[in-house]
């Protein structure tokens, strides 16, 4: 199972500039990162098919966590106080990620992505298969320079 976020749907995968080296904007290297969680895990499912092993991606809903607490940004400053107030409970939002890794009504889905407990469809880049095949390679080929 793999945590990713509402955002992925404003994401877009930069592969002039993965890494975000070259220009770099932190909400776009957010929804990128969100993005990449759903078309990795839809990969991953993909290569796993007929094993028994399986893999799925969820979006807890907005958490109440220390997320954006130093973003220095003036109005992140003021209204987050306020906002947070409004925010899913930790507990809440670990919800789904527990009823996915254990659950028997969900024993044997893969390649799925969950909101609320629920099957939700992800956005149309998500289902980019041939994105996804490309950042798994990359993804391959940056871990086999790092070891």
């Amino acid at each position: 199972m793999t945590v990713s976020s509402g955002a992925h749907a404003t994401g877009k995968i930069n592969f002039g500039d993965l890494q975000g080296e070259h220009r770099y904007s932190g909400q776009q290297a957010y929804s990128q990162s969100k993005l990449a969680n759903v078309l990795f895990t839809y990969e991953l499912a993909r290569r796993l098919d007929g094993t028994g092993v399986t893999a799925t991606v969820l979006h807890p809903g907005v958490v109440r966590t220390g997320f954006a607490a130093e973003d220095p940004s003036p109005m992140w400053k003021l209204f987050l106080p306020l906002i947070r107030l409004f925010l899913k409970t930790p507990d809440k939002g670990a919800a789904t990620s527990i009823y996915l890794a254990s659950s028997l009504e969900v024993d044997g889905v893969s390649g799925t992505y969950f909101t609320a407990r629920k099957p939700k469809a992800s956005s149309p880049a998500s289902h980019d298969t041939a994105a996804a095949a490309r950042l798994w390679q990359i993804s391959l080929d940056l871990v086999a320079h790092t070891a």
